[in-house]
């Protein structure tokens, strides 16, 4: 078992905004700077020993940040851990869609699990490869504690599978930004 700390990246403008953001490589804004800097003080003392990052620049800046400022290596990248492809509505507001794409947004809230964005990903295709990502990370540094810096969905992936919540509630259990979440993680369970 290992000791992870789940952290979703700083805030970014579409985040402001209420874009869909996705796999677009957005920036951390300065709010989102701010807060990957307060988490350094959050964490002091927590006992990290390394960071593991999403590839995605608001995650890997927020994870560098921290880094840094625990005095750490650099994050380690990886790709499993990014949001979830939101194809064709990424970089759109939920209204904008709801309006100009109604029977896929319709089907997509109906069935969450099952039922991606057109040319994106399902939450139980993002489950999988978080899980799979999470489950290694145990298994190579049990007994440690890593921060992991990804994104809403996918983290919200990873608490449902830790609180035995199925996956239709990961929506419900969306991080906040810059809001570090420990948890036991158990490799395959």
């Amino acid at each position: 078992m290992a000791r992870l700390i789940l952290v979703r990246h700083g805030a970014t403008d579409w985040n402001r905004d209420g874009r869909y953001q996705g796999q677009s490589d957005t920036p951390l804004n300065d709010e989102g700077i701010a807060q990957a800097r307060r988490l350094v003080d959050l964490l002091q003392g927590v006992g990290i020993s390394h960071v593991v990052s999403s590839d995605l620049r608001r995650a890997s800046v927020t994870a560098r940040i921290l880094a840094e400022g625990l005095r750490l290596e650099p994050p380690r990248l990886e790709p499993r851990l990014r949001e979830i492809d939101l194809g064709e509505w990424e970089g759109r507001l939920a209204t904008e869609i709801a309006q100009g794409d109604a029977q896929a947004w319709d089907a997509r809230r109906r069935d969450p699990v099952a039922v991606g964005a057109p040319g994106g990903e399902t939450t139980h295709q993002v489950a999988q490869r978080v899980w799979a990502c999470l489950d290694e990370l145990a298994a190579q540094a049990p007994r440690t504690t890593t921060a992991v810096v990804s994104h809403g969905l996918s983290l919200a992936t990873a608490l449902c599978r830790v609180r035995g919540l199925p996956l239709e509630r990961a929506g419900e259990i969306i991080p906040e930004n810059a809001m570090p979440i420990a948890v036991d993680w158990t490799a395959g369970v």
